[in-house]
């Protein structure tokens, strides 16, 4: 008998944990994509894009397709669908892991300044610097709409919609990035302070390293905590061990 594994991705995380775990015997993969990107990075094996409609049409879908565990891979701050994730599993009684990244750790040389939420984050900038480079996502600009005082250097992998702030730079670019590079770019803009969400992972580190570099001051947005109830893990090896355990 085939077991079938729901894989909610568009992370590095669950693009390696579907690598891992697609062609073996017994267990048929199934990667989740939401389709916020334009043209996201695609795991192996099958593939659905756009969303459930929600914890009711997760549970939905989970009973349609006899899904038999789920793994939650999307990035950290996707607070929503890990929330509809935990709901489905519960409403279905699927198993579920949440796999998420380790956080960034402050070093003593980093000049970091925490804030809870995006909103926070906008009211500490203007006394922080006024160059920013903001690199929190696309559909987080309209949090910065108002600080016209400001000026912006916005890097999403697709381009932003409005409202943004009135004097933004929009870079569209999508990582790995390296030390040099975002050295250079932070230079050539006159960047006085990073903005930078919790995400960890290495892909775009070097943005934290170079702004050590320079001196700068970093808004570091924390991570919605991980849900109650619901095992975690921090790495594809043990997300690899929990399916297995799961399988059979």
């Amino acid at each position: 008998m085939t077991e079938r594994l729901l894989i909610l991705g568009g992370t590095a995380e669950a693009r390696g944990l579907a690598e891992r775990l697609v062609g073996l015997p017994g267990l048929h993969v199934v990667s989740s994509l939401a389709g916020r990107v334009a043209d996201p990075r695609l795991p192996a094996g099958e593939v659905r894009e756009g969303g459930f409609g929600g914890p009711d049409g997760l549970a939905a879908w989970l009973r349609e397709h006899a899904i038999d565990a789920v793994v939650d891979a999307t990035h950290p701050f996707a607070e929503r669908m890990t929330s509809s994730a935990v709901t489905a599993a519960s409403e279905t009684g699927v198993p579920l892991l949440v796999l998420r990244r380790p956080g960034w750790r402050q070093g003593p040389d980093d000049d970091w300044c925490w804030a809870p939420t995006l909103e926070a984050a906008a009211e500490l900038l203007p006394g922080l610097g006024e160059r920013v480079f903001l690199t929190t996502g696309r559909r987080s600009l309209a949090v910065f709409a108002g600080l016209d005082d400001l000026w912006f250097l916005a890097r999403s992998v697709d381009p932003p919609a409005p409202p943004m702030p009135r004097r933004t730079h929009v870079v569209l670019s999508r990582g790995p990035y390296t030390v040099p590079g975002e050295l250079a770019l932070m230079r050539e803009h006159r960047v006085e302070v990073l903005v930078t969400k919790d995400s960890g992972g290495e892909m775009t580190t070097a943005k934290l390293a170079a702004a050590r570099e320079l001196g700068l001051p970093v808004v570091v947005v924390r991570r919605p905590p991980p849900p109650d109830g619901v095992p975690l893990v921090e790495t594809v090896e043990a997300a690899v061990a929990w399916v297995e355990s799961h399988a059979g």
